[in-house]
């Protein structure tokens, strides 16, 4: 056998080796398949079931993403409540401080956002809600589901935390965790000391909102976490840190006891509102694009050699 007859068998024989088409080449012949085999085309009544059913499925497709966010803002509010109140019982078995309470509830918060960001945003507070309606983030539809799912959280993760705590840490004058101004603070101290600290939280979560930040939020949990610790420290003495109505409505419903209850609505829901107003009308910039540096320049870029 000569030099050239071998070098033509492995050229025969890769030519002979069956190919395996690729999906797309699979999807396109069984489409000109069918075409070929039908010799009929739509009529206008099939093409309208059609759109129709292709109308329920975006339906379906929509509402699916609506139950998500509510089970995920469920679900965050009820680990806040649950971790954060737990982190308030205080009896001779189980010692506690305000430093151990501050940094429970900013690393409760953490932990809510770490699971449910990517999901809703993690609100866990109607304040919040009420800021990113404010800053369109959100519409009314999808804020009021936002609502109830953060009422109802609330309830069931306090509910749970009665259910598995021994009756004597529940045992507390004015019920464990219930959000209460101290004696030596008036009613109009309490409310501007919750107006003031809930605005610093929304001007977070506005920063943190901000077209121009759109690329930094990859420590996002850490940064709200550490936020709420801070704003605990320095007014948890004084009213109870609340700035969220529906942790304080849920020990207050469990327990019966609604005293100076509406501080911890009007206020951090009135300064969620002016506050995000105030920021997007300050503040807020929308972000120009760069232009993007073609191909080829980046090939010309790589190939200068450094001297």
């Amino acid at each position: 056998m000569s030099q050239q007859q071998q070098q033509q068998q492995p050229q025969q024989q890769r030519q002979q080796q069956p190919t395996v088409p690729s999906i797309a080449a699979l999807f396109n012949q069984q489409l000109h398949r069918g075409e070929q085999q039908s010799n009929c085309k739509l009529q206008p009544n099939e093409k309208k079931k059609i759109k129709s059913c292709l109308k329920v499925f975006k339906m379906k497709a929509s509402t699916l993403d609506k139950i998500s966010c509510f089970l995920a803002e469920l679900m965050g509010t009820a680990i806040l409540v649950f971790l954060g109140c737990m982190g308030c019982v205080k009896t001779d078995l189980f010692p506690n401080n305000h430093l151990q309470i501050i940094l429970n509830f900013g690393f409760a918060v953490l932990i809510a956002i770490q699971c449910f960001g990517c999901v809703s945003g993690a609100h866990l507070n109607p304040a919040v809600t009420v800021a990113a309606y404010v800053y369109e983030l959100v519409s009314l539809p999808m804020a009021f589901v936002y609502f109830v799912g953060q009422m109802l959280g609330g309830f069931i993760g306090y509910g749970l935390l009665m259910a598995l705590l021994p009756p004597s840490t529940l045992d507390v004058p004015n019920g464990l965790c219930v959000t209460l101004p101290h004696s030596e603070v008036n009613n109009l101290q309490a409310f501007g000391i919750e107006f003031v600290v809930t605005g610093i939280l929304v001007i977070v979560c506005c920063g943190v909102w901000d077209p121009r930040n759109a690329k930094h939020h990859d420590s996002v949990a850490i940064r709200f976490g550490l936020a709420i610790a801070c704003l605990a420290c320095a007014a948890g003495p004084f009213t109870g840190a609340s700035m969220n109505p529906a942790r304080s409505f849920a020990p207050a419903l469990w327990n019966g006891n609604f005293l100076k209850h509406w501080i911890y609505w009007l206020a951090p829901l009135s300064s969620a509102a002016i506050t995000a107003v105030a920021y997007k009308t300050v503040f807020r910039r929308e972000v120009v694009e760069a232009q993007v540096i073609s191909d080829e320049k980046l090939r010309q870029l790589e190939d200068v050699q450094l001297s």
